[in-house]
């Protein structure tokens, strides 16, 4: 049997958890400001993590994992990595050496 294990597009940032908020959004059928008011959230937060203008903190994945039945860890890995994802790119580290212990 052939192996189909899943292959990210290097070139394609990770998901920015705001994306996945938005998804479940669909399949819950309740308004954002609902949505909002359950994780004790301000609209405005919750709207600028969907349009990923802000990250989820570990204050808000603890939130997003109670309320989705999830935990917190999945929102705190997605964040980690879209924003290294994003950091490898913008970040000039051509003048660090790299140093081992010895």
């Amino acid at each position: 049997m052939a192996d189909h294990s899943a292959v990210r597009n290097p070139n394609r940032p990770p998901t920015h958890p705001g994306e996945a908020i938005e998804d479940i959004l669909l399949d819950v059928k309740l308004p954002k400001a609902e949505i909002a008011r359950l994780l004790g959230i301000s609209r405005q937060h919750l709207y600028d993590i969907i349009a990923m203008r802000k990250p989820v903190s570990p204050t808000v994945a603890v939130r997003l994992g109670k309320l989705f039945g999830d935990g917190p860890g999945i929102w705190i890995r997605m964040q980690a990595a879209h924003d290294t994802w994003h950091a490898e790119r913008d970040v000039d580290v051509s003048g660090i050496p790299t140093i081992r212990a010895a």
